[in-house]
């Protein structure tokens, strides 16, 4: 006959049929306690991890290893399989990685040194531009004598005595 046990919410220990204290708290949560002992002390807000009976205590300490099935862990073997990537195929991707460093270094530096120079020629030509628009633009301007304020009392004045 197998009888349904239940593990106290404190002490971590099995409770049958008949026994035990059921706590129901505001928030409709049900908590289990194997006896006063463990319910007085959940409700005091002690740690079970603290107090050396309590199976928490036992787990986190190492105690009754001797009791516990020590599990063999098997390591997965993973096989490594290759997949191509959005932009490039499989055949180029392999084809890159059978190359030699100094190939692909020799070809990282030569696309490196393409950029600098399109980015250099785009500024040579944004300065071209600026100084053909600022030589037009000096043509176009004659000095013009600015002219000058009549004189005379200032009306509407600022700040004084009030």
């Amino acid at each position: 006959m197998v009888l349904k046990t239940e593990i106290c919410r404190f002490s971590g220990s099995r409770i049958y049929p008949g026994k035990g204290i059921r706590f129901v708290r505001s928030d409709s949560q049900v908590f289990l306690f194997m006896n006063s002992k463990c319910k007085r002390y959940f409700h005091n807000r002690l740690k079970p991890s603290k107090l050396t009976w309590t199976a928490m205590y036992r787990k986190q300490h190492k105690k009754d290893t001797h009791a516990e099935l020590v599990k063999k862990t098997r390591r997965k073997n993973t096989k490594p399989y290759s997949r191509s990537i959005v932009g490039a195929s499989l055949e180029v991707i392999q084809k890159k990685r059978s190359e030699k460093t100094e190939v692909r270094a020799a070809a990282r530096e030569a696309a490196l040194r393409e950029i600098k120079e399109r980015i250099k020629k785009t500024k040579d030509e944004k300065k071209a531009k600026k100084a053909e628009n600022v030589s037009k633009s000096q043509k176009t301007q004659t000095k013009q004598p600015k002219a000058a304020m009549p004189k005379g009392p200032k009306l509407g004045g600022g700040g004084g005595k009030r």
